[in-house]
């Protein structure tokens, strides 16, 4: 996992209980300060299902395959509702029903509890949101967001159709935040920072356009347009090979604005909404304090020379 180490503070401490799917699964108790782990993966498997279909009812079936594929034991129902009832003397909060039995199967309600999730999802929405008039708020809430990832997401509970198409589904979200992160900091400036992170990037997820796109624009306005020119190369080289195609229209319009200098690639950080506005009170305060002062030196020496 590859996030710019300035824009990434540390996690936020969560002031509640929070169920936590990006990375391994756990259960935060705020009451301790504690995380709790359920043991065994098939426990940690069927917590992140219920989690992810909070609020909804899961039926004993899809629990069943999402538990044991297509090789469930002779007594699965009894089996998963074993495992329920662990998983019911484990979570903390007395006082709130955390699993009810439904007649077909079983439902987890939230309550006041949050999910990382949730916290990473309208941190990455606020942050994207934010690039193109305020880079650097947007690279702080994106940071915020990627630092909540402790691994790849329901680490070890990727088993079943469940939790595994909500780790890609997680997955393609974290890689949509990293390319705003980067973006943005693209726009403050930052383009020297970032060529390394996006390189491991490119070789890590060599059919993601995006990554080479940022790349070749660090590059050139370090100066190293070569460099920024190979980076579609070795794009086109991938995407040939893998997939039997061209670079699309935005990794393509990227190459001619590079090959003819667009000034549009040397575009700095824009101000802050507010900055100008700032800026102009601040001069006009100073101008009525060097008046002031002028007028009250004036004086002073009017009363000198009175005397």
């Amino acid at each position: 996992m590859t996030v710019l180490e300035l824009a990434a503070p540390a996690p936020l401490r969560a002031e509640a209980t929070e169920f936590r799917l990006l990375g391994p699964v756990v259960v935060y108790d705020a009451a301790t300060g504690t995380g709790i782990v359920p043991s065994g993966p098939k426990q940690r498997a069927l917590l992140a299902a219920l989690v992810i279909h909070a609020g909804e009812g899961l039926s004993v079936d899809r629990l069943v395959e999402e538990l044991w594929g297509d090789r469930p034991p002779a007594n699965a129902p009894n089996a998963l509702h074993t495992h329920v009832a662990r998983l019911r003397r484990l979570l903390p909060a007395p006082g709130h029903e955390w699993i009810t039995t439904l007649p077909t199967g079983y439902l987890l309600r939230l309550g006041p509890a949050s999910t990382d999730v949730d916290r990473f999802t309208r941190l990455s929405g606020q942050g994207r949101a934010a690039v193109p008039q305020d880079p650097r708020q947007a690279a702080q809430l994106l940071g915020h967001a990627l630092s909540l990832w402790q691994g790849p997401a329901l680490q070890d509970s990727r088993h079943g159709p469940l939790c595994t198409a909500e780790a890609n589904r997680l997955e393609e979200q974290r890689l949509t935040t990293l390319e705003a992160l980067y973006e943005a900091s693209l726009n403050c400036g930052r383009q020297a920072e970032i060529i390394s992170p996006l390189e491991r990037l490119t070789a890590a997820h060599p059919l993601r356009e995006r990554f080479y796109d940022l790349l070749m624009v660090a590059l050139y306005r370090c100066g190293r347009q070569v460099e920024a020119l190979g980076v579609y190369e070795r794009a086109r080289r991938h995407l040939i090979t893998a997939l039997g195609v061209e670079p699309g229209p935005a990794l393509r319009s990227r190459l001619e604005a590079i090959l003819n200098h667009a000034p549009a690639l040397t575009a700095s950080c824009p101000r802050h909404p507010d900055l100008a506005g700032e800026l102009a009170r601040l001069e006009e305060r100073i101008d009525r304090l060097v008046r002031d002062q002028e007028d009250l030196l004036r004086r002073i020496r009017q009363e000198q020379a009175d005397r």
